[in-house]
């Protein structure tokens, strides 16, 4: 007679094997805009992904230097590394995941405004490279980021090793696939351009780029979204509380990073292409994202967040 028990114990430890969840690290500018907050709730909540990993990403500019006001903030006084930290953590501790690690991450761009390309080492650059050395066999750690893309590239420069136990999914820059035409004057790329052109350069990643251009058609209404927001919940009134005091005025939001985010959990909403890097770069295709299938991640998001 065959011993069922084992039969059995065997298929659970097979079936486990073969439905593991794709390991995922986050890096998110939070403090910049309101976007991030909704796109870090929702990959938190996702049953879709395993989140290992949740670092702060800097947003340094050239207008935190001749303007009062970033946003709500007081330009003076704001240390931005630090304002994404402390969100980071506030979200993490609303939805009871302070077990998910948390590391800060660099406070200004790689290299020199010149162009150098210096590492700007962080523990969340170390903490990536130790969770991308854990990878065994084909497994890849997915790295997604909203901002800047200090880290990421920092953590390559220092351990090159890990390039091929990664895919990298970035927000940021302008696309027109009609003309084929890359513009880079964009607020991610702007606060590390050398961090940019580093990964467009480095022959072999696995890269792929929500821009802007493909992100822009994913709007939230303001007052709808106070609407459905409860805020005798902690996480909702978080997020209707970044809305109100970041960007009271404005009457609808593109959630940039929150497309991003959503084309990674549903590859079936969105389209992507093959292109060619820009001219300026080392000649090489990535992965671009060229549409996206706005409402059904709008609903999508509002699904999640009312788990």
């Amino acid at each position: 007679m065959p011993n069922f028990k084992v039969l059995i114990l065997a298929f659970v430890l097979v079936t486990s094997c073969s439905f593991a969840q794709q390991k995922v690290w986050l890096d998110a500018d939070t403090g910049n805009e309101m976007d991030d907050l909704y796109a870090i709730a929702h990959l938190v909540k996702s049953d879709k992904i395993n989140l290992i990993g949740l670092s702060s990403a800097h947003f340094n500019n050239a207008d935190l230097n001749v303007f009062e006001k970033w946003n709500a903030y007081d330009a003076a006084t704001l240390k931005p590394v630090e304002e994404s930290q402390r969100l980071n953590e506030e979200i993490l501790a609303a939805l009871d995941r302070m077990d998910i690690p948390h590391p800060i991450g660099a406070d200004r761009q790689i290299g020199r405004a010149w162009g150098q390309q210096d590492p700007r080492d962080s523990p969340a650059a170390q903490a990536i490279i130790a969770e991308a050395r854990k990878m065994s066999g084909d497994e890849k750690l997915d790295i997604l980021t909203l901002g800047a893309m200090t880290n990421i590239a920092t953590a390559l420069m220092l351990a090159p090793d890990i390039k091929d136990k990664i895919r990298l999914y970035s927000l940021g820059s302008w696309y027109t696939p009609e003309t084929k035409a890359w513009n880079k004057s964009e607020f991610n790329i702007r606060c590390d351009l050398n961090a940019f052109d580093y990964l467009l350069n480095l022959d072999g990643l696995d890269f792929t780029i929500m821009t802007t251009t493909t992100a822009f058609a994913l709007k939230f209404d303001r007052d709808d979204t106070y609407d459905k927001l409860d805020e005798s919940v902690e996480i909702e009134r978080i997020l209707a509380d970044r809305w109100r005091v970041q960007n009271p005025q404005d009457k609808t939001r593109v959630m940039w990073d929150l497309a991003l985010v959503e084309a990674y959990l549903h590859p079936e909403w969105s389209t992507i292409s093959e292109v060619m890097t820009p001219p300026e770069n080392t000649q090489r295709k990535v992965n671009v994202y060229t549409n996206i299938e706005a409402e059904k991640m709008k609903a999508e998001f509002w699904r999640i967040i009312k788990e």
